[in-house]
């Protein structure tokens, strides 16, 4: 069977999800060379202080994204508060202060399907730790075009409902710890 190429990674979190995204990227090498796309529930007074903090843990890039950049090899971007985070099909960023999705602006079923349409089998999606059922039709979107699925292991998650409502689509390919999501992530190149 043919390898597919993979070109991005989105990331959906909520509820527990600081301590999740600094688990899961404390540990990428210098040289990880895929864009990854987060969308963190946040309070829409929320500053930045979510990319300055992982920014630290790190040794990939963190960035708020910015409407119209273009998204490179080995950033770490994070959707800003109160702002839809869409990929475009030219690879850059969209924000969008659009209606609230599911409760939740910035969302991730949002980003989800975006990035879908863009990267298609090229993408790997994950679900993480959250309080919601956000991320749940992106999901089954990604899993729809040929891209890879995970979600944490609800019982590993600090909020198990986003997890398992995306379990319960049917269209997660992977079921994981945090550890070991972390350490697939690592073993990935562009």
């Amino acid at each position: 069977m043919k390898e597919k190429k993979i070109k991005a990674i989105a990331v959906g979190v909520s509820a527990g999800g600081l301590k999740a995204l600094v688990e899961l990227f404390s540990n990428l090498p210098a040289d990880f060379s895929l864009p990854i796309v987060v969308t963190q529930h946040l309070h829409p007074a929320d500053d930045s202080y979510l990319a300055t903090l992982l920014d630290r843990i790190t040794l990939l890039k963190v960035k708020e994204a910015i409407d119209k950049e273009t998204i490179k090899p080995g950033v770490i971007y994070l959707a800003p508060p109160n702002y839809h985070l869409l990929i475009e099909r030219k690879e850059t960023i969209s924000l969008s202060s659009d209606e609230k999705v599911n409760f939740s602006r910035p969302s991730i079923d949002v980003m989800f399907e975006s990035a879908a349409n863009t990267w298609g089998a090229g993408l790997i999606g994950i679900i993480l730790t959250g309080a919601s059922s956000d991320g749940a039709k992106g999901i089954k979107i990604i899993k729809d075009a040929g891209g890879l699925t995970i979600a944490q292991d609800p019982n590993t998650a600090e909020y198990s409902m986003m997890p398992q409502a995306a379990i319960d689509t049917g269209a997660i390919n992977n079921v994981m710890s945090l550890d070991e999501i972390g350490k697939f992530i690592s073993s990935l190149r562009r």
